[in-house]
């Protein structure tokens, strides 16, 4: 019988390979890289024992240990799965879909006015070295995150921003989350981010806010109390040291 391998066959390789590749930067985003691998040597040895060697018995225990299995790891890698979910329903193509759906009469100057305070506020704390972590809430609502904080509910306004985030304020070491162009709240608990590949000069701030714009499409301005230095987190990449015209560009795009 001849050996039939055909562009499907090419199709599904590539597939599998792209699939197993997405998991493995999972896994090490999130410190489960050891359990990935071993994981992936148990596939090898159930299809070694069970297709090759063809053991009848020992395949049959490994293919009930591997439908056991694969609820184990749903309960194991519940996060990371729904990251993956998330990940999907969040790519670019469909947001760019979405966006037709949507009213674009904006005014320039309206954006101007919700992005010059906040722009401002950065600047000053910045010059202080006084540390700040800004939320800016975009299509996924972050309900749960101002549950964890103090409700203002105020206009956005530039003195209100720095007074926050003032060293001896009670709330300057949450996060403060911005919503439909108002400050919703602030000392706010963000997740953090386990990705291994953050430079070790950042802190936890940093941490939070790469953390945030994983798990939403949020996008977080981080102030170093260290250096002053102003940096975004964007869909799960920094952009660092930014000027107050690249903050205002990075905001008036994103926003």
């Amino acid at each position: 019988m001849p050996f039939d391998f055909g562009i499907k066959d090419i199709i599904d390789i590539l597939l599998v390979a792209m699939m197993l590749y997405y998991i493995y930067r999972l896994m090490k985003e999130s410190r489960s890289l050891n359990v990935f691998i071993g994981i992936m040597l148990f596939v090898v040895i159930w299809l070694f024992v069970s297709q090759v060697l063809e053991m009848r018995l020992m395949g049959s225990i490994l293919d009930k240990l591997v439908s056991v299995g694969v609820i184990a790891l749903i309960v194991l890698f519940q996060e990371e799965i729904r990251k993956f979910l998330y990940t999907l329903g969040t790519q670019q193509r469909f947001r760019t879909l979405l966006r037709y759906f949507k009213n674009k009469d904006k005014e320039p100057e309206e954006d101007k006015e919700t992005i010059m305070p906040i722009v401002m506020a950065c600047m000053n704390m910045a010059r202080q070295k006084v540390g700040a972590l800004i939320v800016v809430e975009r299509g996924i609502a972050l309900n749960d995150i101002v549950e964890t904080g103090d409700k203002i509910d105020a206009a956005i306004n530039q003195r209100l921003i720095e007074n926050i985030f003032f060293k001896n304020s009670p709330l300057h070491d949450g996060a403060m989350v911005i919503s439909n162009k108002r400050i919703k709240a602030a000392g706010c608990i963000l997740p953090v981010s386990h990705n291994l590949d953050i430079p070790k000069e950042l802190g936890l701030r940093h941490r939070a806010g790469l953390g945030i714009s994983q798990a939403s499409d949020a996008i977080a301005i981080i102030v170093s109390e260290e250096t002053g230095r102003i940096s975004v987190a964007n869909k799960g990449e920094f952009r660092l040291r930014l000027s107050a015209e690249e903050l205002e560009a990075v905001l008036a795009k994103e926003m």
